[in-house]
């Protein structure tokens, strides 16, 4: 047994199960991935530290006390994931518990010496941030961020995040270029393509007959990468993990190289959302739901979006998400995410992409959960015949097909349609950036 794939299956677990308890623990694609970052990172130097090997696995803190004679690697990750996990999801301590049975062993001493690095690392992390607005005033000016009009009560998700979270690794709080002006020529174009592409369904006989309507795959497309914090599915980064899990299947990693791999891609994901929220608060851009009602010049105040899908939450209507558009988090956290995969694997180096040709199944689509009318979605299998390329730009322009994301959001594109990664605007290219800093830095803890 992995110890690192059989803990990073219960944080996914941990992950989905908080969506949907009502327990409201490690809310948000914002406090959920900080969970991931924090857990892995316990694991990871627990790890590193009893397998002996700075060189191949460097410490993430440099204070770690010494490693107890006799200490088993897989007893010390045991320890450092249950006692994170039990402190950030106490209502499941039940469940951890009976994990802890299966793949824990509080007789070895390795088990002290994990305990002793998830509290070194919750200890590090005790003066984060919540997600709470007390305090803040969204602007009413035209071009900025306010609540979705078809949900009022949502509120305000994560305003100071961003703004007052130190980084976990990143060694510079990297930052993007201003969201295309409303009124532009850019703007312009971004704004047509998600008024007509991600329209809610009921509304689409509404668009002028030549309009360049949602397809059948682009629908698809959007739920598949979804994941919005609902029932059953959790957040973002509980998705890229599971795809990062078949990737690492196929390749047959060691666990010392999942210790590295997935600590890499969960600690950039919790920098993303940091660097993420804080781009989105500094810019407030609104989203399309209030930017197509109260455009300037062509406001359509009937107009809906496809929505967020509240997936498994019948009769619960679809949603924007509560926080300001640019750039999109969805973006940001899987640029971060394919990107460190990429440079792992060595894609970048060697030109052979280890995801090309992965076949994978969203639990948004797998047969099992339903939508918001209670309807069971089929099961959809999706072959990435790009590999990581196309998982980055798909789950990036997913959003445009929800109606809830701008393309900018995202990146910027080419007079053909076709991203622009050489333009600093939108997710992808920060999420890339966060990726590149981390691996390159090889992991060393944050001072920004």
């Amino acid at each position: 047994m992995d110890p690192i794939l059989f803990w990073n299956d219960v944080a996914l677990e941990a992950n989905r199960v908080s969506f949907t308890n009502d327990a409201k623990e490690q809310g948000g694609p914002t406090l959920s991935s900080r969970a991931m970052a924090i857990v892995h990172l316990a694991m990871y130097d627990a790890y590193a530290a009893v397998s002996g090997n700075p060189a191949g696995l460097p410490p993430y803190l440099t204070s770690l006390p010494a490693v107890p004679v006799g200490s088993a690697a897989a007893a010390a990750v045991a320890a450092a994931a249950y006692t994170a996990l039990v402190r950030l999801y106490p209502t499941q301590r039940a469940f951890f518990d009976t994990k802890f049975s299966q793949g824990g062993n509080a007789q070895d001493p390795g088990n002290e010496f994990g305990v002793a690095v998830a509290r070194l690392i919750l200890e590090d992390r005790k003066n984060d941030p919540g997600v709470g607005s007390e305090g803040y005033a969204p602007s009413t000016s035209i071009g900025k961020h306010d609540v979705d009009p078809d949900n009022t009560t949502q509120g305000f998700h994560g305003p100071f995040y961003g703004s007052r979270s130190k980084c976990f690794a990143v060694t510079a709080r990297h930052q993007l270029n201003a969201p295309y002006a409303v009124g532009t020529a850019n703007y312009k174009k971004a704004f047509d393509q998600v008024y007509e592409k991600g329209v809610a369904p009921e509304l689409m006989g509404t668009l002028p007959s030549a309009a360049k309507k949602r397809t059948a795959m682009e629908t698809a497309i959007g739920i598949f990468w979804a994941y919005d914090g609902t029932k059953e599915l959790g957040t973002p980064p509980r998705l890229y993990n599971q795809i990062i899990r078949k990737i690492a299947a196929a390749q047959n990693t060691t666990p010392a190289e999942n210790a590295r791999l997935f600590a890499l891609i969960n600690v950039a994901m919790g920098d993303a959302a940091i660097l993420a929220w804080e781009q989105k608060y500094r810019y407030e851009f609104w989203r399309p739901v209030v930017g197509i009602r109260e455009d300037p010049t062509t406001p359509d105040t009937g107009w809906l979006p496809l929505g967020s899908p509240n997936s498994n939450k019948f009769p619960d209507k679809n949603f924007t998400p509560p926080f300001p558009a640019y750039p999109s988090g969805h973006a940001t956290f899987g640029a971060a995410c394919f990107h460190i995969a990429e440079l792992y694997f060595g894609t970048i180096r060697s030109g052979v992409d280890v995801a090309k040709n992965l076949k994978f199944v969203s639990d948004e689509l797998n047969g099992v959960n339903r939508d918001n009318k209670g309807t069971v979605r089929p099961r959809v299998e999706v072959t990435f015949k790009d590999g990581f390329k196309q998982m980055i730009e798909e789950n990036g322009s997913s959003r445009v097909f929800l109606g809830v994301h701008w393309i900018f959001d995202a990146f910027a594109v080419k007079n053909n349609g076709q991203p622009d990664l050489t333009i600093n605007i939108g997710g992808v290219p920060l999420g890339t950036k966060i990726a590149d800093d981390i691996f390159a830095d090889n992991m060393q803890k944050s001072i920004v």
